[in-house]
């Protein structure tokens, strides 16, 4: 029985010190967090979410029909690893990725039933040829922050809950 406690107490006290690492650790690794150019408040968010409302109630009761997405989640995780996916095909593909644009989209109807609004990403970027080759190919010429040709984009994050909840949710 001692040995048992011995080990809960011991696995207890090993959890809390790898916690206390690992905030450490992060804390290292962004020290400095600065805000990136585009910021906004929560209040300028719903101010934002308000001016959709019209465009919104147009949309669902016009078109689809019944309250359509306002939103779509994606996970962290899934996010990063797009990102890891989509530069490593950009460099594959011979540009460089510069960002990212969102798209709205909605998904194909389905046994008679309109499908719902979605939000998709698809990489932006520049082409790494050479001169001679982008004279050839004048779509090629773009400076950046143009689509990506041939890249794949990101979407199936989950709607909204419900799917026409309004910021916050």
């Amino acid at each position: 029985m001692t040995t048992i406690l011995t080990l809960l107490i011991g696995a207890l006290i090993g959890a809390a010190i790898m916690y206390f690492i690992s905030r450490k650790t992060f804390a290292e690794e962004m020290p400095n967090a600065v805000p990136p150019k585009g910021i906004i408040s929560p209040t300028q968010a719903k101010t934002l979410d308000t001016a959709f409302d019209a465009r919104h109630e147009l949309i669902s009761s016009g078109i689809v029909e019944r309250p359509d997405n306002r939103s779509s989640w994606y996970a962290l995780s899934d996010v990063r690893a797009y990102l890891e996916y989509a530069e490593k095909q950009a460099k594959d593909l011979h540009y460089t990725m510069d960002g990212m644009r969102l798209y709205l989209g909605a998904h194909p109807d389905s046994l008679g039933i309109v499908g719902y609004t979605t939000v998709f990403m698809i990489p932006t970027g520049f082409s790494n040829v050479s001169q001679h080759e982008a004279t050839e190919n004048d779509h090629l010429l773009k400076k950046g922050h143009g689509d990506i040709p041939g890249a794949d984009g990101l979407d199936m994050g989950g709607p909204g809950d419900p799917p026409s909840a309004n910021y916050p949710q």
